[in-house]
């Protein structure tokens, strides 16, 4: 006998979410987690302001195996969809940049609000335990959790991936959907910095420094700030691309996107007096300016040095290659690439397809969103989507 109609694994925002549409459907919903309160990833998200949405939001900003996947839930609902659910609460939000949508106040506030949803829809909570076991039999799932055996017939995995595991963040989604014979696609830290090798020390004196890029690996390419640390590069532009990198590949950094390779030739023009540093510092920093030069190996008065010489030093900047020595890995990983794999889901509702009433939704799911609002948006749309159906 059931005691619930679906226990969905994991408060976060996927899993907060999903229970609270199902419960408003008239739904007996159990919310299971580990940790000791709801949202706990929610609310160190956005610096504390939760950046809760992107209303640029469109599939192709989704790394998946399946490309297509997320365009039904993402269709169905949209970052249009939960703004409105934001104002329905009064809770103030600004635009960024580049459609990032964040809280005026705190993150708090949109975990209240979930809580509340969950609230108007019975939903009921069992925080501060951990799973010890489940299976399936005669319809029906059993999660037991410390001494108590829960059923249902409908049960949602919505516990993230092991990205940030202080929060306690771990891959038991991954361990849940195989023993149901569901695939995982090899997950990996995704949106994290990357470190550099002795080789590229050069570049620790620069910790600190932030400058716009275009940063670009394969045929994917992100404008926006880069960062240098004393570990290697961060900023939201090397974030983005590190979802995409593959190890022991190059990325490749424009350090002036908004000038063209000639460009040093005008300088030399209309300053042949001036030292290269001097054009090249006005244009990028001193700090920076110095360390690009020492690798390139170039000075001199613009009107001494070659138009040849200046086109090869306006490409390099143009193209400068770092080979990263790998990722601060998921300790410092905001997402996680790969994960249950699409092709065993069901897109329109988010059911495993060979075992009824098994759900994976958010971040469990292969399907990882770009920084900037995106994955929320994702949560939120995958929540929905086997809210309405469990």
């Amino acid at each position: 006998m059931a005691d619930h109609d679906a226990i969905v694994l994991g408060a976060g925002a996927a899993g907060m979410m999903c229970a609270a549409i199902a419960g408003q459907r008239g739904r007996r919903v159990l919310v299971i987690d580990h940790a000791n309160a709801v949202g706990k990833k929610i609310l160190i998200s956005g610096g504390g302001r939760c950046n809760f949405t992107n209303i640029h939001t469109a599939a192709d900003r989704y790394l998946s195996g399946n490309p297509h996947f997320a365009k039904s839930a993402l269709g169905r609902y949209t970052a249009q969809d939960f703004i409105a659910l934001v104002d329905r609460y009064g809770i103030a939000w600004h635009e960024k940049t580049l459609g990032q949508l964040f809280c005026d106040g705190s993150a708090r506030q949109i975990v209240a609000m979930l809580e509340e949803e969950c609230a108007t829809g019975g939903v009921t909570f069992a925080l501060g335990q951990g799973v010890t076991g489940i299976d399936h039999g005669d319809g029906l799932y059993r999660v037991r959790v410390g001494g108590t055996e829960h059923r249902a017939p409908s049960i949602v995995l919505a516990t993230g991936g092991p990205s940030i595991p202080k929060m306690g963040a771990t891959g038991f989604a991954y361990d849940v959907a195989r023993q149901f014979g569901l695939s995982v696609v090899q997950p990996r830290p995704a949106l994290v910095p990357f470190t550099l090798g002795p080789e590229e020390a050069l570049f620790q004196s620069l910790s600190g420094v932030s400058t716009d890029v275009e940063v670009r690996w394969n045929k994917t390419r992100f404008r926006e700030a880069a960062l240098f640390t004393h570990r290697g590069l961060s900023g939201p532009a090397m974030l983005q691309i590190s979802s995409y990198w593959q190890h022991r590949t190059a990325i490749n950094v424009n350090f002036l996107p908004d000038r063209p390779v000639e460009w040093l030739l005008d300088e030399k023009r209309d300053r042949p007096r001036t030292s290269l540093r001097r054009v090249l510092a006005q244009a990028l920093t001193e700090r920076l300016a110095d360390a690009l030069l020492e690798r390139i190996a170039v000075q001199g008065e613009m009107g001494s040095l070659t138009d040849k010489l200046l086109r090869q030093v306006g490409a390099r900047l143009n193209d400068w290659a770092f080979m990263p020595s790998g990722t601060e890995g998921y300790a410092k990983a905001e997402v996680t690439v790969g994960g249950i794999a699409t092709a065993g889901l069901s897109s329109r509702t988010m059911e495993a397809n060979k075992v009824p009433g098994l759900y994976a939704i958010g971040e469990a799911v292969d399907v990882t969103g770009w920084l900037g609002g995106y994955t929320f948006q994702w949560a939120w749309a995958s929540g929905v989507a086997a809210g309405q159906a469990v």
